[in-house]
């Protein structure tokens, strides 16, 4: 039975009524607190080290201060607290280890409580199958800051992942990111005052809806990046909020995310067969969708694997409605842009896109239409071709080339 930090309030008490000094019984209780502190972290420890396979591990209401890192390992286990606002494990005095919760098991659950203020990533899971993440709150609780941990919610390389009803706030890299996986949906969760909300990088057959993405520099990301295990394709983003994403950009310099214009809705990086659809964007100052190639990012002149595909294909775009935007664009280039193109009262269009496209599979200058970009039921939505490739000298206004459909890609199902 985990004890909680609330019981030396019947401590105070007593102290209080037996009359002692009241420096003395503030020493005693400080004594007291600190004693429940250590053997709260020492039986949480044991009980992750010698957890079963079926075993639930509840932690009581109350904000429990950490110094170490924690981590389990044994499949078939649910860590349960008494709600996200309840039960808060805080790490804000961490000392060592590189999260706040690393777990590397299958069949992992993780409920109903907050990790706050990890020196690193704050909730980690690697190699994982089955996992289901419910009303988990991480959170960095100074805001925006570099020094913040990169992960909030961080499962990478896992299978079947369900992330539920969870908030996500000031991480200075992604609020909620799932990498190199598969089969995975990310629903009805909060990610404000992230560098990235909500990310799916490397990943196949990711749905991200009824989620909500505020406040942050990105708002919804979906990546490839070079050099890793395995790329990744088909994710679904809809039915989302995707709202006033135009936090400034507090990522630590030469990461991938560093490179994210503040203002960012939903950013399309070197990724293939995406569907978009009935989200609502608005305020988003750079634009609501961002379409780009490897080659746009502030990592194109790293060395990458000769296999890696750069350019992103098939992307469907359909029944979203908008708001606002495009009207302060972040980076030099696209400020110039923008006021050469719109005016100073003016604002990009809903969609811009770098214009890199595989010379080797291009049809007359442009994308055939299996691999094409396809806009539908949006009639007022233009894309702006920013001319990447030309060092933005020739952009274009388009909106005829891309208006046709793709097949809608099919629901992710979960074996959970």
């Amino acid at each position: 039975m985990i004890t909680s930090r609330n019981s030396v309030f019947g401590l105070a008490i007593l102290l209080s009524l037996a009359g002692c000094a009241d420096q003395e019984s503030q020493a005693i209780l400080d004594e007291s607190v600190s004693a429940v502190e250590v053997d709260f972290e020492t039986q949480l420890q044991l009980q992750l080290l010698e957890a079963k396979p079926g075993d639930v591990i509840d932690i009581p209401a109350g904000t429990y201060a950490l110094y170490r890192g924690l981590s389990l390992s044994v499949d078939g286990v649910t860590i349960r607290g008494a709600g996200m606002d309840k039960t808060i494990l805080s790490f804000k005095e961490q000392v060592s280890g590189a999260e706040g919760l690393l777990v590397t098991a299958n069949d992992f659950t993780i409920e109903d409580l907050a990790i706050e203020d990890a020196k690193g990533d704050a909730l980690k899971i690697n190699e994982s199958k089955n996992v289901i993440i419910r009303r988990v709150r991480t959170e960095w609780t100074n805001g925006p800051d570099t020094a913040n941990g990169a992960y909030g919610i961080y499962p990478v390389q896992t299978e079947n992942t369900l992330i539920d009803e969870v908030v996500a706030i000031g991480a200075s890299d992604a609020g909620i990111y799932v990498g190199q996986s598969k089969n995975v949906v990310v629903r009805n969760s909060r990610a404000e005052y992230n560098v990235a909300g909500i990310e799916i990088e490397n990943t196949f057959d990711a749905d991200v809806f009824d989620n909500v993405a505020i406040n942050n520099t990105g708002g919804i990301l979906v990546f490839n990046m070079p050099n890793l295990s395995q790329e990744g394709a088909r994710t679904r983003i809809f039915r989302n909020l995707v709202h006033n994403n135009n936090t400034d950009n507090f990522a630590a310099p030469g990461g991938a995310v560093a490179g994210v214009p503040a203002g960012s809705g939903i950013v399309i990086n070197s990724n293939d067969e995406v569907e978009i659809f009935e989200n609502d964007l608005a305020g988003n100052d750079t634009a609501h969708i961002i379409i780009s190639s490897v080659f746009s990012t502030n990592y194109s002149s790293r060395e990458t694997a000769s296999a890696f595909d750069p350019y992103p294909e098939t992307l469907y775009i359909h029944d979203n409605r908008y708001e606002g935007g495009g009207t302060s664009p972040d980076t030099l280039e696209l400020k110039a842009l923008k006021l050469a193109m719109f005016g100073l009262t003016g604002s990009f269009p809903n969609v811009i896109w770098d214009g890199f496209l595989n010379p080797e599979k291009a049809v007359d200058g442009k994308l055939p239409p299996a691999l094409n970009f396809c806009i539908a039921g949006e009639p007022e939505t233009q894309l702006l071709n920013v001319d990447g490739p030309g060092g933005y000298a020739n952009p274009t206004l388009e909106q005829s080339q891309f208006q046709c459909r793709h097949e809608p890609l099919p629901p992710v199902q979960l074996s959970i």
